[in-house]
């Protein structure tokens, strides 16, 4: 047994319909809503299975992941890593949907904000926060989606959620207009960010540009733009994208099927949370995690 950590995979490539079971990581353009992009490789992957971690919003560029076949299960794990972003906030304006898209609530002079105060208030979303979500955001209210009650013309107030800031750095300010780089857990509303650093100025804040440059270990290095798949799909693997992903564990042929029927397993596992299980021939089997030396499943991908 033993155990290695998350690194970027490499890809395989190929003309015409990529393998049955891998991820596909997408450069979205602007203007192309997520589900717009899943339909594009559903053609190119000729199959309907196919679904994406993490939507970014129609204006929103960068990283997209896609799963095809079994990977599709692997996404809703991958969700739950970081993302990277670099953001452009306009100071001086509020919105309805705290970005560019929405319609314009209040203009405010912002001759008064300085650059010092800009880094301050930035200052203070690093580390854990208590965020209120965007109201059009895709968060269910009583089973309907926030932005559908939006749409509708409710008025809708989220409950706020605990989310982390790992890094956020002040790129430029250039008044009105900031720009930031940021890594944070996810679930985080950069819109929010754009939209409390306004109220905290006193002067309203919406987000301008957004491009994610990354979802865990998959950025924009492996990122390629639905042009470049179109001419050459580019697939990672289920394996190499599980062992990027997670802690690995090797397992011996005794193990490996012992998992493959979904049992637990007498194996302390190098650290918390989900370890990604390989067969000796490095067949990717299941994410398992564990508890008193004991391994049990979370999700198994064979079988």
């Amino acid at each position: 047994m033993s155990d290695s950590a998350p690194s970027a995979p490499a890809a395989a490539t190929g003309p015409g319909p990529v393998a049955p079971h891998g991820l596909v990581v997408v450069d979205k353009p602007g203007g192309l809503t997520s589900h717009g992009v899943v339909a594009r490789v559903r053609r190119l992957a000729g199959t309907r299975k196919v679904g994406h971690a993490g939507t970014l919003d129609p204006m929103a560029t960068g990283v997209l992941v896609l799963g095809v076949g079994r990977a599709t299960r692997l996404l809703g794990h991958l969700m739950l890593t970081e993302k990277a972003y670099d953001a452009t906030i306009l100071l001086g304006r509020s919105t309805t949907t705290d970005d560019a898209e929405g319609e314009v609530v209040a203009d405010h002079d912002v001759s008064g904000v300085t650059e010092e105060a800009v880094r301050r208030e930035l200052a203070r979303f690093v580390g854990e926060i208590d965020q209120v979500p965007t109201a059009v955001s895709a968060i269910k209210v009583d089973g309907r989606r926030a932005y559908e009650r939006v749409r509708a013309g409710e008025d809708v107030v989220l409950k706020s959620r605990r989310v982390t800031v790992h890094e956020l750095d002040v790129v430029e300010v250039a008044l009105p207009q900031v720009r930031i780089r940021m890594r944070c857990s996810s679930g985080t509303y950069v819109r929010a960010i754009a939209r409390d650093l306004g109220q905290a100025l006193g002067v309203g804040g919406h987000l301008t540009a957004l491009r994610r440059t990354a979802v865990g270990p998959f950025d924009l290095a492996q990122a390629r733009t639905l042009e470049e798949l179109e001419a050459e799909t580019t697939l990672v693997p289920i394996a190499q994208a599980a062992r990027a992903s997670f802690p690995a564990v090797d397992l011996t042929e005794s193990q490996a099927q012992e998992v493959r029927y979904g049992r637990a397993l007498d194996l302390e596992l190098p650290a918390e949370g989900e370890h990604a299980l390989f067969a000796p021939d490095g067949e990717f089997l299941a994410l398992y995690a564990g508890t008193g030396g004991r391994a049990r499943p979370v999700a198994v991908f064979v079988g």
